[in-house]
């Protein structure tokens, strides 16, 4: 390697993470000590210094005998606030992406009408994305939109821009609250190609609906995280009791 101020050790660790957030995927194998010894040219314990600081960072995870793996990206997310993928992911210092698989005109299932307060039939926007964090696949989004609206966000690079700045940095139509509902499921096949995980393991499963001024309801989501990626996390104070009922 070249001279430079930065420890050996320290390079191999930057090229490494260059590496896994560019081509390598949540499972793949590190290369071995000895490969790594031949690449760089630096001796075994800088080699392994460097991957100590990368399991240390949770970027990847050693299983003896066997080598170094990648691991999922994880998250702690607070349920405190809406905030949409974009800004959850940057606020871990990840690169939030997307792939748009499909932005059409549907009828809305019962369930969408009744969350978007639609009568019973209507016609609506879905939007389906496989949401990314530093290349690796991290959810797969349903949006289901009001038509008119819909319309209008479908026009935008969704896989640059994420629905929520569209809405309301381009469409006036903020976003002032959101219910939500989460639960433990099982990846359908579907969901689990989407996610590169394998059918039946555990992903997260959230109905959000997003409401704007006046208690609009403007997005219905549901959002399938990888359930090893994420953590949610929140603080609920206790209800005030008189001292008869706390006996």
């Amino acid at each position: 390697m070249s001279a430079s101020a930065i420890p050996l050790y320290a390079q191999i660790e930057d090229a490494l993470v260059a590496r896994i957030t560019s081509v390598l995927h949540p499972g793949d194998r590190l290369p071995t000590e000895d490969q790594l010894i031949d690449e760089f040219g630096v001796s075994r314990i800088t080699v392994r210094r460097a991957v100590q600081n990368l399991v240390a960072r949770g970027l990847v995870v050693t299983r003896p005998g066997r080598g170094a793996f990648v691991t999922a990206p994880k998250l702690r997310q607070p349920l405190t606030e809406l905030t949409g993928f974009v800004e959850d992911m940057e606020a871990h210092g990840l690169a939030a992406t997307a792939r748009v698989l499909r932005a059409e005109e549907i009828t809305a299932p019962p369930e969408v009408c009744t969350a978007l307060e639609l009568p019973a039939g209507s016609t609506v926007m879905l939007i389906e994305r496989v949401r990314l964090a530093n290349g690796t696949p991290i959810s797969f989004d349903r949006t289901h939109l009001p038509l008119e609206l819909g319309r209008r966000v479908a026009e935008e690079d969704l896989a640059n821009e994420p629905i929520f700045d569209v809405l309301e940095q381009r469409l006036a139509t903020p976003l002032r609250e959101a219910s939500y509902a989460l639960q433990a499921v099982a990846a359908d096949a579907g969901v689990a190609e989407l996610l590169e995980m394998r059918a039946g393991d555990a992903v997260f499963r959230i109905e959000r609906t997003s409401y704007t001024d006046g208690g609009r309801p403007v997005d219905h989501e549901v959002l399938h995280y990888r359930g090893e990626t994420i953590t949610f996390t929140t603080r609920l104070p206790r209800r005030p009791t008189s001292p008869d009922a706390a006996r």
